[in-house]
């Protein structure tokens, strides 16, 4: 039996009505089995934020790093798609794995219906993958409690699914493995919105074009999916 499996949550979306800004919710797991040693890659990124003159507590918020905002506003197009890529190769070379579930809010004529269905396919992937759960003696959720309904959720289905699960509440800057599942939804709702057309120009300002975005970035991305 192996030690201890880490998850590490992150969202992208609110439990609010549907909106035309805010048309998804989506949930990302990222899975961590602790006998995989990921400290070289975690080096290396706090180095190369380093080079761009950030200390290594600097969290990299993938959302606000696109649009601009907050401590990017004054940052060069080139510098934060640097920043974006570094993050990137620090996920595609670490030892992860991740499952993203994908809600569109459309489909729900209120919140509570929109809980439910989490609560079922979160359970139903585990209960599928009930073997992988149940070979570590120890289960860890690490959630910023971002979201009061999101953390209600995690810890109703995981107390139920794994006997063995406990849950920790973490800062981003503490864990460079939240701000990897925080990268992985917002490329799972950029994938989105590159299918339907709806790249925003602060999005196409970064990515380039919905090809390169695609090549570079989603694509690469599946081979870290949870099989």
């Amino acid at each position: 039996m192996k030690d201890c499996l880490s998850i590490f949550v992150d969202e992208s979306g609110d439990f609010g009505t549907y909106r035309p800004h805010s048309p998804y919710y989506i949930v990302t797991m990222l899975f961590h089995d602790q006998s995989y040693d990921i400290s070289s890659q975690i080096q290396k990124l706090d180095e190369e934020m380093r080079h761009f003159g950030y200390e290594k507590d600097f969290v990299i918020h993938t959302a606000p790093l696109i649009r601009k905002e907050g401590m990017f506003f004054n940052v060069s197009p080139n510098q934060r798609r640097a920043l974006f890529t570094k993050l990137f190769y620090f996920v595609m070379k670490s030892d992860i794995q991740y499952h993203a579930f994908v809600f569109e809010k459309r489909q729900f004529e209120d919140s509570f219906k929109l809980e439910g269905r989490m609560a079922k396919e979160m359970a139903l992937f585990i209960r599928s993958n009930l073997s992988f759960f149940q070979s570590f003696r120890n289960v860890i959720l690490y959630y910023d409690n971002g979201q009061y309904e999101l953390n209600r959720i995690l810890n109703a289905v995981l107390t139920t699914e794994i006997p063995q699960y406990e849950a920790r509440i973490i800062l981003p800057k503490d864990y460079k493995l939240f701000q990897a599942a925080d990268l992985i939804c917002t490329l799972q709702l950029l994938s989105l919105k590159a299918e339907r057309g709806e790249l925003s120009h602060s999005e196409l300002l970064l990515f380039h074009s919905v090809r390169d975005l695609k090549k570079q970035f989603l694509k690469p991305i599946r081979k870290k999916l949870f099989a």
